[in-house]
């Protein structure tokens, strides 16, 4: 199955939705924060990164943009989640090189609908 990186800093959202994907079969690598995300892109070669916009460290705007910038990261697909559901965060978050955008509480279909169709399954 496909391995997702999902960049999470708040415990309940990673802890439900790293569940949800783990019992739909993903292998799951998590990050707390846009660095970690960023080595854990690098490291773990993921097929598609669930990334939050706001984190610590380093916010998901200038991780995404730091993953698309690298030969070795930017063919990896990033879904952009935040709770800032304006249409200028989503414009924002195609600026910073997400393929994608979602909002937060997750949907969980319409996410997983999103999923498959970067990852093909």
């Amino acid at each position: 199955m496909p391995k997702i990186l999902l960049v999470e800093d708040n415990e309940m959202n990673r802890d439900m939705l790293s569940r949800r994907l783990m019992r739909k079969g993903y292998d799951v690598v998590m990050a707390l924060d846009g660095m970690e995300g960023v080595a854990a892109a690098k490291s773990e070669s993921p097929d598609l990164i669930l990334m939050d916009m706001s984190l610590p460290v380093l916010d998901g705007w200038d991780a995404t943009r730091q993953l698309k910038q690298d030969p070795e990261t930017k063919h990896i697909p990033v879904i952009a989640l935040t709770a800032h559901a304006m249409a200028t965060d989503r414009e924002k978050a195609f600026q910073a090189g997400c393929d994608d955008f979602d909002t937060k509480p997750v949907e969980w279909n319409r996410l997983l609908e999103k999923m498959q169709a970067y990852l093909k399954v």
